[in-house]
């Protein structure tokens, strides 16, 4: 598949010799859960779930599908979504620009919808805030992966999942006001994107 180059160049950087033994023994569920719906050959969807769908599960959501792209794991869908709805945090956006992707608002309002072009060829992922129930997530056979323990504490029941994975990442919302908060974004993003890579890449080489 055919990435656009400045993500290309991103994703040859990660290292995911950086895991530690105990953060790979945490992502080892999602590897197995998509391995044994390859073996079956059944649709991948993932559904990335945290308390307000604005920052962490864009970023896995978009990370996730780029990734799958990248070491061609096909037949995968990424899905984000909360325990409520609220927006796209701006910062999110920002970010993944800076990593390469292409983004357009196609609406306005208090919840923005936005088209997220990693690839030429590939369907944009739509990202807007929505709850991971909303008609635009997948109502069965999908695997629920809580991205903050706040979402995996609040949110007991996710009706539909084959399968609830946690696998959460600290806020950077804790950075929103301080000079810290463009690294921060830019940090928490490639943590992300280096565990998506540590995941597909273990497919990659089991296909």
């Amino acid at each position: 598949m055919k990435i656009f180059k400045e993500i290309s160049n991103v994703i040859k950087l990660l290292d995911i010799n950086t895991i530690s033994e105990e953060r790979k023994a945490v992502l080892k569920p999602l590897v197995e859960y998509i391995q044994d719906k390859i073996k079956v050959g059944d649709a991948i969807r993932l559904n990335f779930i945290c308390t307000h769908n604005s920052r962490r599960s864009h970023l896995s959501q978009i990370w996730g599908q780029t990734m799958a792209s990248h070491f061609d794991v096909n037949n995968v869908s990424c899905y984000s979504g909360g325990t409520e709805a609220t927006a796209m945090f701006p910062k999110v956006q920002e970010t993944l620009v800076n990593q390469g992707f292409k983004i357009s608002k196609l609406s306005e309002g208090n919840n923005p919808i936005y088209s997220i072009k990693f690839s030429e060829n590939e369907p944009a992922v739509i990202a807007f805030s929505k709850e991971f129930s909303d008609d635009f997530n997948p109502a069965s056979g999908f695997a629920a992966i809580m991205t903050c323990s706040s979402a995996d504490k609040g949110c007991p029941m996710v009706l539909g999942c084959d399968k609830r994975i946690p696998i959460t990442y600290e806020d950077p919302k804790k950075s929103d006001g301080t000079p810290q908060q463009t690294q921060t974004y830019f940090n928490r993003s490639l943590q992300i994107a280096t565990e998506m890579k540590y995941v597909f890449s273990s497919l990659a080489e089991s296909l």
